[in-house]
């Protein structure tokens, strides 16, 4: 990189002043300075890119490794299932049969449908039960002996 130190830029600036003469030389500064801004935007972009494109290649990997890694324990669990079902086979000593030997036993008798009969002292409505009872909702309807007697202040004796 290049060593600019403060006595070269103000070597430079005098040059620039003696050559571009004091009326252009702010327009000229200004003109320098949108350059470099816009470089520095430009080099930031770039930089940019490439930490992404490079954390793209790191998840490629770790995508490959997971999927090896996926693979292997599959291929494993489905040899330790292989070696469990033959050795089942050994100990209960059955041989692969047809599925068809293997039938539920349903029962004689279908159970008959009933309609649930409207409970008319129970008011439902699209509100959960739960929602009803966390904020207070009465649920049910109360007699007015019942409400009586819930409410019934206790004897003193």
């Amino acid at each position: 990189m290049i060593d600019l130190g403060i006595s070269k830029l103000m070597m430079i600036g005098a040059v620039a002043l003696i050559v571009i003469g004091p009326e252009k030389l702010p327009r000229v500064a200004r003109t320098v300075g949108t350059l470099i801004g816009k470089a520095q935007r430009y080099v930031t972009d770039v930089k940019a890119e490439v930490n992404r494109s490079m954390a793209l290649d790191e998840l490629k990997q770790m995508k490959d490794s997971v999927e090896s890694a996926v693979k292997d324990v599959s291929q494993s669990v489905q040899t330790s299932a292989d070696d469990f079902e033959k050795t089942w086979a050994e100990a209960t000593n059955v041989t692969s049969e047809p599925a068809s030997d293997y039938r539920l036993s349903l029962p004689e008798v279908v159970p008959e449908y009933r309609h649930p009969k409207k409970n008319w002292r129970l008011k439902q409505g699209a509100t959960p039960n739960w929602f009803k009872a966390r904020t207070g909702v009465r649920t049910k309807a109360l007699s007015g002996a019942a409400r009586v007697a819930r409410f019934r202040p206790t004897k003193f004796n």
